[in-house]
């Protein structure tokens, strides 16, 4: 499971860019629905699954090659 800071470093991404990606009325960049949804483990703790996060890499990989 990947923390907020892990997923930052993880993906290559920034906070806020991350944020706006997962927030549907984002107005600074476009909602990414194919982003893995975050787990809720506590009030204040949400973890991502590595295994998700790898395959939303993936795919994004995949697409940007044209396959």
């Amino acid at each position: 499971m990947l923390r907020m800071k892990e997923l930052i470093e993880y993906t290559g991404l920034s906070r806020s860019t991350l944020y706006d990606m997962i927030d549907v009325k984002s107005k600074r960049y476009d909602y990414d629905s194919t982003f893995p949804r975050g787990i809720k483990l506590t009030e204040a703790t949400v973890c991502w699954l590595e295994s998700e996060v790898n395959t939303w890499i993936d795919s994004k990989i995949l697409l940007s090659r044209g396959l």
